[in-house]
């Protein structure tokens, strides 16, 4: 882990509770600190405070799907870079994801293989943006 990465915040977004605790402690043996959410309703009623570095967002949830989710943070200020998890290996989410500024699509069940770099590339990405 570099230093650039030491404390920063992701947030993650997913209906289940297996994968939502998985994915918790795969992020903070990284170094990552982690706030979860169980539902896309749970992570906008969240208080402001310390925005997050970037999002971990599932696609398929109950209630409101990942892009949903997105398009909601967007147009609540949130412009943190989003990385998209899906087990749905449907052609057309990594283009959906795309217009709507997602860069990063990450395909279960091989999260754990590259997530971590997808977070890591998010967030710099974002940080060379901010200059």
């Amino acid at each position: 882990m570099t230093s650039s990465f030491a404390q920063a915040l992701v947030d993650i977004v997913d209906d289940d509770r297996d994968v939502l605790g998985s994915l918790r402690f795969l992020l903070e043996a990284e170094g990552f600190e982690v706030r979860t959410f169980n539902s896309g309703a749970d992570c906008l009623a969240c208080p402001s405070g310390k925005s997050p570095d970037c999002f971990v967002i599932d696609y398929k949830m109950e209630g409101m799907n990942g892009l949903d989710l997105v398009r909601c943070l967007r147009m609540a200020g949130q412009y943190a870079p989003i990385v998209l998890i899906t087990g749905y290996p449907d052609e057309t989410i990594p283009t959906r994801a795309l217009l709507d500024g997602v860069r990063h699509v990450v395909l279960k069940p091989h999260v754990d293989e590259s997530l971590i770099a997808h977070v890591r590339s998010a967030i710099a990405e974002a940080a060379v943006k901010r200059g």
